[in-house]
């Protein structure tokens, strides 16, 4: 089927436009990412994701093409006007078509950029601030390609563009004054605002509706960026944001309310055989006990058969995320555990990204000295072996310790001596360029959780994304989050909340939090969400210390099943999660773009 007769009333193309575009900053990159096939089966050929050209990125993430489709006579244009526009496919599940739009074609423009914002919108721009330079120069390149694929597309066929967040949506306000022929939808994450003052305010959720936008958004330095955000707000046919609780501080930081509401889902997988999926947690948990032995085994031991691992992970906002609360309700785990003389340990994992000069140097010696020691038993093992059956076989009975030469025996004994260490594990695996004022390290030292032998809650503050490229834990995020017992996120500020709904997706339990809008949403959606692997902490209407002690309750409580409860609650959480497949979710998104396509048709029909 050719273009012309193919691009019609009943297809219509649609653009998704967003800062993370294969880039990972945050949490929207997994949005896009996941719910790339459940798109892809609904729009095909007439889906593209816009995005801007990062060349360290794209070259792990991006595969170049010549233009083809319905986009390429835009992408054609484009390039005729000096811009440099990348066509590809983004290497991903679905393997979804991209353009990326080089800012630095257009970066000479940026002061009539800017002028246009205050000539047209009355938003007036600072000088020298590197992000929200490029953002507006991203914005608008978007503009003048969703301009070049009107110009370039049959006149009956609809077009839909989809704006992520502030920094995905620049373009928007110009679109709207320019009468494009296109349908506009923008999404918010999380208002910008809202996070700001959210860091700030231990009663946020009670002042919000009497939160004056312009003064804090002035106080805070963001002006610029509330006001473009506001605009892409107001400007779109459409305004969605992922829950409940963001459309609450939308109606008063943003001054609009949803229109519809667009709950974040997961590519759930699903096995047929309960042993296939327990299999894959027990080779997860097997990597992290070779973490573990080599953290902390050469200062003190454990049984790993009776060690529970727990972790807590997502963007270093300590307040906002929770880690305040979780590290406060490990230090009263810890008491409880040590007062009742329990036999089990718990090590628990702060996995979130900070800035740090190396690993460091006596963590990696001893995971160095463990695999020298992994090695010399091999060696061992493989003289035994060979030595004993021929001793066997020619009836030469041996003692064990003929079997084995002085220089493997001497080996292994310099490799014990020198395992040894005297301090205690490190509770941080990196340097950090910040040591004395990071919030994590130091409210680990207040409370005491610096790995004494007789602490059972152990810990490790892991400040890097987990990847299978680590010389320290060399396995993907998901395969750690499958190795571990339980995900702890009982955030304060989480318009979402992508990693317990992650946790479930895997199998493993997960708390959250009412005052996150995956907590909110699984409330409203889930019987007894606690049933199923969920413990939704209370965060809204009550204080510090109740949610303190509901959450140390929780960790108590979790820490007391036996081996077969807990694979009995990850076979209920398993069964559960398929409810937040995109599968399912994607229909809210295709509702917003039907919704918008009808409000365009209405006005231009008024």
């Amino acid at each position: 089927m050719n273009q012309q007769t193919e691009l019609t009333t009943q297809h219509p193309l649609l653009c998704e436009v967003a800062w993370e575009v294969c880039q990972q900053v945050g949490g929207i990159y997994t949005v896009l990412r996941s719910k790339t096939p459940a798109m892809l089966d609904h729009w095909s050929g007439r889906y593209l994701l816009v995005g801007p050209y990062n060349s360290e990125s794209a070259a792990a993430e991006f595969e170049e093409l010549e233009p083809h489709g319905p986009f390429a006579g835009a992408i054609d244009a484009l390039r005729g006007q000096g811009v440099a526009v990348h066509f590809g496919r983004w290497l991903i599940p679905g393997r979804p078509c991209v353009v990326l739009l080089d800012i630095n074609s257009a970066r000479d423009q940026l002061n009539y950029i800017k002028y246009l914002l205050w000539e047209h919108h009355c938003i007036s721009c600072p000088s020298h601030e590197p992000l929200l330079d490029s953002v507006l120069v991203f914005g608008h390149l978007v503009e003048r390609f969703l301009r070049a694929l009107c110009e370039n597309t049959p006149p009956d066929c609809p077009l839909v563009a989809h704006f992520h967040e502030w920094m995905g949506a620049t373009a928007l306000p110009e679109i709207r004054r320019a009468h494009l022929p296109l349908t506009t939808v923008f999404t918010t994450h999380a208002t910008l605002l809202g996070r700001y003052l959210a860091m700030n305010d231990p009663w946020f959720y009670d002042h919000v509706p009497f939160v004056d936008w312009l003064n804090d958004a002035r106080r805070f330095n963001v002006e610029a960026q509330v006001r473009l955000e506001r605009a892409a707000a107001h400007g779109a046919h459409v305004f969605t944001t992922v829950s409940e609780v963001t459309a609450y501080e939308c109606q008063y930081l943003i001054g609009r309310g949803p229109d519809v509401l667009v709950p974040n889902g997961l590519n759930i997988e699903r096995f047929v055989a309960m042993h296939e999926f327990q299999n894959l947690h027990s080779r997860s948990k097997e990597k992290i006990h070779q973490f573990v032995i080599g953290h902390f085994f050469a200062s003190h031991c454990f049984d790993l058969d009776k060690t529970l691992y727990f972790f807590t992970s997502g963007r270093y906002e300590f307040r906002n995320k929770g880690f305040d609360l979780t590290i406060e309700a490990m230090a009263r785990l810890n008491a409880r555990l040590k007062a009742e003389d329990a036999n089990i340990t718990v090590v628990f994992f702060v996995t979130s990204r900070r800035p740090f000069r190396s690993m460091n140097a006596e963590t990696l010696q001893s995971r160095g000295v463990m695999e020298e020691i992994r090695k010399s038993i091999r060696q061992i093992r493989d003289q035994v072996d060979q030595r004993l059956f021929m001793a066997t076989v020619m009836n030469e009975p041996k003692k064990l310790d003929e079997l084995v030469d002085d220089e493997l025996k001497l080996n292994l004994r310099r490799l014990r001596q020198s395992w040894r260490l005297t301090r205690l594990p490190a509770i941080v695996t990196h340097d950090l360029v910040d040591d004395s004022g990071d919030d994590v390290l130091n409210m680990f030292r207040q409370r005491g959780l610096i790995n004494r032998p007789e602490d059972r809650v152990k810990v490790v503050y892991y400040p890097d994304f987990i990847n299978a490229a680590s010389p320290l834990l060399p396995m993907d995020y998901e395969q750690f989050a499958r190795g571990c017992h339980l995900g702890v996120f009982p955030s304060y500020y989480e318009p979402w909340g992508y990693t317990p709904e992650e946790c479930l997706s895997l199998g493993t339990p997960a708390i959250t939090s009412d005052l996150s809008g995956f907590g909110a949403y699984s409330l409203h959606n889930m019987q007894n969400p606690a049933d199923q692997g969920l413990y939704v902490i209370p965060r809204r209407y009550v204080s510090y210390e109740e949610s303190l002690r509901e959450l140390t309750d929780v960790l108590y409580d979790y820490a007391q099943l036996d081996r077969r409860q807990r694979i009995t609650l990850r076979n209920k959480v398993e069964a559960s999660a398929g409810q937040f497949s995109w599968s399912i979710l994607i229909s809210n998104y295709l509702h917003a773009y039907e919704e918008a396509r009808h409000r365009e048709a209405a006005r231009r029909a008024a």
